[in-house]
């Protein structure tokens, strides 16, 4: 059977790039993000820091399969900014990726040619800055099993190496755990005769 890929390229940690053009001064922040709604926080927090900026343009890609994604030019011309940025991201094979260009204006006309080699290479240094890792998918699960089956299912998440949190133990047992796409139906199999119940989170 073949193995199911969950890995996927991100970065580790916030890093920045600049790139500068007739006075014009691009920020470039690449950030790790796995969420919309962390996207939403740190461009918004950029914006605030950056409020007397012209243009806060940015672009990310979510998850495994990097399905979910968006480029915003944010009132610079269609094109020029959000997709040279996303570019730049699918270049380097990331996901769970979001990359803030923050453009102060120096007074001169970049034309559009101009402005998407200056998001581009701001973008490119961001990304050239930070430092890559490679994460895993996986599918978060609540399990309840009873008492007596406790070592049984504790075999399985040792055998697969499977993180566990929120446990409670009772005649009735529950745990959070975090089981990695490839190693799914294994741990179904695994565990089909021992478990109450199994509740995506």
């Amino acid at each position: 059977m073949d193995r199911i890929q969950d890995t996927y390229r991100s970065i580790a940690a916030r890093s920045e790039g600049l790139y500068k053009d007739n006075g014009s001064r691009f920020l470039a922040f690449a950030c790790p993000v796995e969420t919309e709604e962390e996207v939403k926080e740190i461009v918004d927090a950029l914006r605030k820091e950056y409020h007397d900026a012209r243009h806060h343009c940015f672009a990310y890609r979510l998850g495994l399969d990097g399905a979910r994604w968006r480029a915003n030019d944010d009132g610079e011309p269609s094109g020029s900014a959000g997709r040279p940025i996303l570019g730049q991201i699918d270049s380097a094979g990331l996901s769970d990726v979001l990359v803030v260009v923050v453009r102060y204006f120096g007074g001169v006309k970049l034309g559009i040619p101009g402005l998407i080699r200056a998001y581009r290479t701001a973008t490119q240094e961001a990304l050239a800055a930070a430092q890559a890792v490679e994460k895993t998918a996986a599918r978060r699960f609540r399990i309840t099993f009873d008492y007596l089956s406790m070592n049984a299912v504790m075999r399985v998440l040792k055998d697969l190496d499977i993180p566990q949190s929120g446990q409670s133990f009772g005649n009735e047992c529950s745990l959070d755990v975090r089981v990695r796409l490839s190693q799914y139906e294994d741990f179904l199999t695994r565990t089909r005769n021992f478990l109450l119940s199994l509740n995506e989170l």
